[in-house]
């Protein structure tokens, strides 16, 4: 897995709550048994219309957010079922950032995003980046206002800062672990590899005992 250090590039924003995996990736694009391809499966119901033709009222389509590299939406993206599928389908369309808002009101709270969905993200190299409301409000708005508007995400230090006619910082929170996942590119069978000679050892203490050697 590619290490996460920064990112620069367009922001691109899609003012719709709760979208669930199947609106990210439908269904009818889950029957390869590849890891490639998904992209041009992500949003597909939205994105185009019956007759397989563009939609032009849909957000992502237009021609401003052409090559974005950060997504911007609203809260509890990523519900519904654990298809590993809608992360790969937003990274193979060249997004390597997702900000959503978590949202706290009269003592309940919508998260920004599904557990299994973050969980699945960092596992690929995607980084979420949970905002409060007013934060991510701020962003549609500078978006809103200035056709093309790059942000730099820089996981380090942790800030998303808006490159408009005034520059915008917002600082977030990230789980240290999670961050050091990222930062140092490592996905499951890497860490695994972190303990190979540990896991010899214990394989052939293993041996011996099942020997009786």
């Amino acid at each position: 897995m590619k290490a996460f250090t920064k990112e620069r590039g367009i922001v691109a924003t899609l003012n719709r709550a709760n979208v669930d995996t199947d609106q990210i990736i439908p269904k009818q694009y889950l029957k390869s048994i590849k890891r490639t391809g998904f992209d041009e499966g992500l949003f597909c119901d939205w994105s185009h219309r019956a007759d397989g033709s563009p939609n032009p009222d849909f957000e992502l389509n237009q021609p401003r957010f052409n090559g974005a590299r950060i997504l911007v939406v609203r809260n509890n993206f990523g519900c519904g079922s654990s298809r590993e599928h809608a992360v790969w389908a937003i990274v193979q369309a060249g997004f390597s950032v997702v900000i959503a808002p978590r949202r706290d009101r009269n003592g309940s709270s919508v998260p920004a995003f599904a557990d299994i969905f973050a969980n699945n993200a960092m596992k690929n190299g995607l980084l979420t980046v949970e905002l409060s409301e007013n934060d991510v409000d701020r962003i549609f708005s500078a978006v809103g206002g200035h056709e093309g508007l790059e942000a730099s995400v820089d996981l380090e230090p942790q800030t998303i800062t808006l490159h408009g006619t005034e520059e915008l910082v917002v600082a977030f929170d990230i789980d240290p672990s999670k961050k050091s996942y990222l930062l140092r590119g490592l996905d499951d069978i890497a860490l695994t590899f972190e303990h190979e000679d540990q896991i010899a050892q214990f394989e052939n203490r293993h041996d011996m005992q099942m020997t009786g050697a």
